[in-house]
């Protein structure tokens, strides 16, 4: 049996992790700007990472959900308290794709209602209603198209509010910060916008953080710059540190019974002892306030280059938007100089999503290697 051919890849084998590296086969030693897709939020093989998960793993690695497991009420707790969501309550499962999926099941069993506006350059997943949310047609297969999702331009404040006059909405799904758009940032008086709509429609305000929630930005959530509250709020990727794990935050004005919900993986006890490595790593290194602070800086020293046309970011979400196509850039960076970093639907934009973790030191080799492409450009 081969490997069903969907990744293009590059001729990398990393064997071997820790804080902002990796090394290959070769022993060669590569800076990780990506953390696979925003994955790696407190850095590889964090010690308090491999600890918890360790211990665990040598007590109990899993059972289902039909017993109690108590390190779940521990995610909760500290999630609430860091996120600021302390109110709400958590459903776990395995993915961002399946948070959003509960996501909008919740919202639509809550309204009674089908329609649901999504945004262009969203994206939100490839499983059935996430893929249906995603402006990507070249991912949505047959099965999955329908008429219950309605795209309407992002950060457009009159086509938002003529989609609610013509349909009856069941919610509005939208990414704190669009990552694989290009790190495109919703405008505070948008958000404000679909919250104030939501509830006069009595429509289900849902926020996507996969990428740009736990820390990333400098506040928990990204859409807390915009001092609002969405109904329900979805996370994975940086919540586990590399290990699948994702969330569905839940307002408490929606009613849980039995079998509304479920999944067989999630909240298992090793994606639990993950998610609190994470969670006490934020807290205790202050990961939130360096993430701010490590993104100011990051852009100073950016900011200035002939060869950038818009940086786009809040904390460690960065989409540096060049003046050519950022492939050529990309690999260069790649190859001469072994910093790996990620793109973005629109081909000038370069995204960075380095651990919070980062030093300076390691922000300064990418922005030295960043001067010197940047002056051979021609050559690219």
């Amino acid at each position: 049996m081969k490997l069903f051919d969907v990744y293009p890849l590059f001729d990398l084998n990393f064997t071997k992790a820790k804080g902002s590296y990796l090394w290959n086969d070769k022993n060669e030693k590569y800076l990780d700007l990506y953390g696979g897709h925003a994955v790696i939020s407190i850095g590889h093989s964090h010690p308090t990472y491999v600890q918890k998960v360790t211990e665990q793993l040598q007590n109990i690695g899993f059972y289902s959900n039909s017993v109690k497991i108590s390190i779940q009420e521990e995610v909760a707790q500290k999630l609430g308290k860091i996120s600021g969501y302390d109110e709400y309550s958590l459903f776990m499962c395995n993915s961002g794709a399946e948070a959003n999926e509960n996501a909008l099941k919740l919202a639509s069993f809550h309204t009674k209602k089908k329609k649901n506006i999504c945004f262009t350059n969203a994206f939100h997943g490839r499983t059935s209603a996430a893929v249906a949310a995603t402006d990507n047609k070249s991912i949505i297969a047959p099965v999955n198209q329908t008429e219950n999702f309605i795209f309407i331009p992002f950060n457009n404040t009159t086509a938002l509010e003529e989609a609610f006059s013509n349909h009856e909405i069941s919610s509005v799904i939208i990414e704190g910060i669009q990552g694989v758009g290009g790190v495109q940032i919703p405008d505070v008086a948008f958000l404000q916008k679909i919250r104030s709509l939501c509830d006069e429609n009595e429509a289900v305000f849902i926020c996507d953080e996969i990428q740009s929630g736990y820390g990333r930005t400098g506040k928990f959530f990204a859409h807390q710059y915009a001092n609002v509250k969405a109904d329900i709020i979805t996370v994975a990727k940086g919540m586990g540190n590399g290990f699948p794990v994702g969330g569905v935050l839940i307002a408490p004005k929606f009613q849980a019974k039995h079998g509304l919900l479920g999944t067989t993986f999630g909240g298992n006890y090793l994606a639990c002892a993950a998610s609190l490595a994470v969670l006490e790593t934020i807290e205790n290194e202050k990961l939130m306030q360096k993430s701010s602070e490590l993104g100011s800086y990051l852009f100073d020293q950016l900011k200035e280059n002939h060869l950038i046309k818009e940086i786009r970011y809040q904390g460690l979400m960065f989409g540096i938007e060049l003046k050519t196509p950022c492939t050529p850039f990309r690999n260069k960076l790649l190859s001469e100089f072994k910093i790996l970093t990620g793109n973005a639907s629109c081909p000038n934009t370069l995204r960075i999503l380095p651990a919070l973790n980062i030093t300076k030191t390691e922000l300064d080799l990418f922005v030295d290697a960043f001067k010197i492409l940047s002056k051979s450009n021609d050559n690219l």
